[in-house]
């Protein structure tokens, strides 16, 4: 790929017939191995996912500690809960517009610095409002983390492996759940303090930042910003660094060049087959979130108002947590052997299943047996959709397609910890979980009948 005089700063619109070199990246991009320059992307972008996950999850652990300490109802669980997905949608949208303007590398690590910062800071709190308030905060960092991640996962790694290492990484970082869980099982009891080291250990992210500055910047988003030398560079590293491992590359595939897109972004996002596409991805997102949340941010504090005693109910969520990284692992392998549409409306139908037989389990041996399905089959939805949804984006607006969309069903989530308080309180325990299972069948509806197939294909072919 020839090198042109790059004349654009980051966020300024590319030049019509910038775009001409996309293609030649692509297929450098899509022939080369698994290298260790992918694998440092991969260490920084797991480790980050491991205290972004243990992050979002915290809160989860500690409420019934929360609830404890300061003697708050339910409803102020909601609430805080609610300020959590609210900072998502703002950390979502805009992370992922400021990644499409100034870069993935950069956004990532900013994301990384505001939500462990917050999350420090949450276990400073002194009542409702201040940790509803850092919440919210936190909340901005970790969702702004998740769209670029996945944005750059898509862009970085190969058309047929991307869906692999989305769930290699995911599965790694999953591994966060369950050791939250764990610390929080030993220390939310301790004390009436207990809670606030769970914070804590959710900020340790922080640490992320040092792998995460060794990572390459994605050679399509300078591409697409007219900084050809820079793509050129990244891309010859990628290739010497391929060819000291692995010996000679197969030449790069000829493919033609594409047109400049238009400018912008927001417009974008419903012009064409994208508007089709934008809003499979918000009902999607909207009713997986729902769903999703439903189920893994209450299920502590449910048992225990089931008449679980706080031990029993942190135990149980203990256990069920260890299958949150089994559920990606398994999907890392079949979201490449199947196709990805049908593999996400295969798996809602499942977690719907197991959900409602999870609802209506009462010993705690099914209990733990049908909430380990549901979480298996959680994180294997997660990793689809974490796969699918930049593949239906070009790369100008791929984070901000990505961000809106992902954000928004975080956005529907602040009223969601409502709607399971007032399912609850209304018709009891089991109806909370025929409303869970009724999201999942949308998100099954919706992909099954209208989203397209992606599996092995070249981002530049799917645009």
């Amino acid at each position: 790929m020839s090198s042109v005089t790059e004349g654009q700063r980051p966020g300024a619109p590319p030049p019509a017939g910038a775009m001409k070199p996309m293609a030649t990246a692509s297929a450098r991009l899509d022939r080369l191995p698994i290298t260790s320059l992918h694998r440092i992307a991969a260490a920084a972008l797991a480790f980050a996912y491991f205290f972004e996950l243990a992050d979002l999850n915290t809160f989860a652990y500690a409420a019934p500690g929360v609830r404890q300490a300061w003697n708050i109802p339910n409803s102020a669980i909601a609430l805080i809960t609610a300020a959590s997905f609210g900072g998502m949608f703002i950390g979502a949208v805009f992370g992922g517009r400021f990644s499409d303007a100034f870069g993935r590398k950069r956004g990532f690590i900013i994301s990384i610095l505001v939500y462990a910062l917050f999350s420090f800071l949450n276990a400073l709190s002194w009542d409702v409002a201040s940790l509803a308030i850092f919440r919210f905060l936190t909340g901005v960092g970790l969702s702004g983390m998740t769209v670029i991640a996945n944005t750059y996962i898509s862009e970085f790694f190969p058309a047929d492996v991307r869906g692999k290492y989305m769930g290699r990484i995911v599965t790694i970082g999953l591994i966060g759940i369950p050791a939250t869980a764990w610390v929080a099982r030993f220390l939310v009891p301790i004390a009436p303090w207990g809670w606030r080291l769970v914070f804590v250990w959710g900020g340790l992210g922080i640490f992320a930042v040092l792998i995460a500055l060794r990572m390459k910047e994605s050679p399509r988003w300078h591409v697409r910003w007219n900084q050809i030398a820079h793509a050129d560079t990244i891309l010859d590293d990628l290739e010497a660094v391929a060819v000291k491992e692995h010996g000679p590359l197969a030449p790069a595939a000829a493919t033609p060049p594409e047109p400049a897109p238009p400018p912008g972004a927001f417009r974008l996002l419903f012009a064409g087959k994208q508007q089709g596409r934008t809003i499979i991805l918000l009902l999607a997102w909207i009713f997986q979130t729902l769903g999703f949340y439903g189920f893994v941010a209450w299920v502590p504090t449910l048992l225990a108002q089931h008449g679980f005693t706080l031990v029993q109910s942190l135990s149980y969520s203990s256990l069920i947590a260890i299958m949150n990284p089994i559920g990606a692992l398994i999907a890392s392998d079949l979201v490449e052997r199947f196709e990805r549409k049908w593999f996400i409306t295969v798996d809602g139908v499942l977690i719907a299943i197991f959900g409602l037989a999870y609802g209506f389990s009462g010993a705690p041996v099914f209990i733990v047996l049908f909430g380990s399905l549901v979480v298996i089959t959680l994180q294997c939805m997660a990793v689809g959709l974490y796969t699918y949804t930049p593949e239906l984006y070009p790369t100008n607006v791929r984070g901000f397609g990505m961000g809106l969309t992902y954000g928004t069903g975080r956005l529907a989530n602040v009223l969601g910890p409502f709607f399971v308080s007032a399912i609850f309180a209304a018709a009891g325990y089991i109806s909370v979980f025929v409303y869970i299972a009724a999201c999942w069948m949308v998100v099954v509806l919706v992909v099954g009948a209208f989203g397209p197939t992606t599996t092995g294909k070249s981002l530049e072919v799917l645009e």
